[in-house]
């Protein structure tokens, strides 16, 4: 352990951290030593094994996204660890060593971190750390998109845009939990595989086809009940004229770009459709809280063996190798969910 001696306070214990000192290029990213966090009341410290990279991390990184008010600027929306602090007052039955994961809105490319017990799930026995990082931001985005927001019921086609992305794997599989229909688009034959084997009912490859044509075509001319769209700007007009009469178009990206041009309203409003917006990281802590109570209770469970939900990683990489991580993400390689190793490897427990 190292510890770093101050005038006021004397022996302050340290962790290694990836910092960002200037916004810019992934050759930002720095491993420091940096305070190691102490849980206050109703948090717990947690060692992280393992964390997972989100696009929000990529924004963040450029400047474009800071943590909330109050938050740890380090990146980082989801771990896996194990209990090594409680904090005061804590409500639960959390124990040291309990395997557990958790959801963030910052702090997660770090050795520890601290969280409110409200945010903590246990991993399920058969997953590895590295499978349980891929968890709580990711599949409660999912979670929350598909109940909290869209209400998706039982038959209803659902349309899936990035299907090989954390969310969208994520996206496929709940939606067939929740006995919805998923057809997806993706950018390659790999990706359409991908969601195919994932259970996604029909896939079309939006840089070579017209994936419009592809949903009529499907949904016998009524379009999609249900749209999660990571996208925006750019889609806007083809997810209008996918979209069925009543249809709820879910927002809660713009990786296609934050402008529209053209008649959007007329075009939504002869639908009668929903517009939707969500983000989660700037969520209360109840609503979270609401949010990992419900997932925890109706959908956790099926990670379990024999599982019928799985989480996918495109790839792992050490805390050392973070800006090479983010570089893949950025040049949209990835099949699934990027995993970073914190913790080293320990042969004789579960960590992969």
């Amino acid at each position: 352990m190292t510890f770093r001696y101050t005038c006021c306070f004397g022996f302050v214990k340290m962790m290694q951290a990836v910092c960002v000192d200037v916004p810019g290029g992934p050759e930002n990213l720095q491993l420091q030593s940096v305070p190691k966090p102490q849980p206050k009341e109703g948090k717990v410290l947690l060692k992280v094994h393992a964390a997972a990279l989100n696009r929000a991390d990529l924004l963040q990184r450029r400047g474009l996204y800071p943590p909330p008010p109050g938050e740890s600027d380090i990146m980082g929306l989801e771990v896996a660890g194990t209990v090594d602090t409680l904090g005061p007052e804590l409500r639960g039955d959390w124990k040291p060593e309990d395997r557990v994961m958790a959801l963030l809105s910052g702090g997660g490319y770090a050795e520890y971190v601290s969280v409110p017990e409200e945010l903590l799930m246990p991993i399920p026995s058969n997953l590895t750390f590295s499978q349980a990082a891929a968890i709580p931001e990711t599949w409660l985005t999912a979670f929350q998109l598909l109940r909290f927001v869209a209400q998706v019921k039982e038959g209803e086609v659902v349309l899936v845009h990035a299907a090989a992305s954390g969310v969208g794997t994520a996206a496929i599989q709940l939606a067939r939990l929740l006995g919805a229909v998923p057809i997806v688009t993706a950018g390659s034959p790999e990706k359409l595989r991908l969601a195919e084997k994932l259970g996604a009912a029909a896939g079309f490859n939006h840089r070579e086809e017209n994936f419009v044509a592809g949903v009529q075509d499907f949904t016998g001319g009524r379009g999609a009940n249900v749209i999660l769209d990571s996208i925006g700007g750019c889609n806007w007009e083809k997810n209008v004229s996918s979209l069925a009469v009543d249809g709820r178009w879910v927002l809660y990206g713009t990786m296609g770009g934050r402008s529209v041009k053209g008649d959007l309203l007329g075009r939504l409003l002869s639908k009668r459709g929903h517009l939707l917006s969500s983000l989660l990281r700037s969520r209360c802590l109840q609503y979270k809280a609401d949010l990992v109570k419900a997932f925890s209770q109706k959908v956790l469970p099926y990670f379990s063996e024999p599982a019928f939900l799985k989480p996918v990683i495109d790839s792992t990489y050490r805390l050392e190798d973070i800006a090479e991580a983010h570089r893949h993400m950025e040049a949209n390689r990835n099949m699934g969910k990027i995993v970073i190793d914190v913790l080293p490897l320990n042969k004789n427990s579960m960590t992969d």
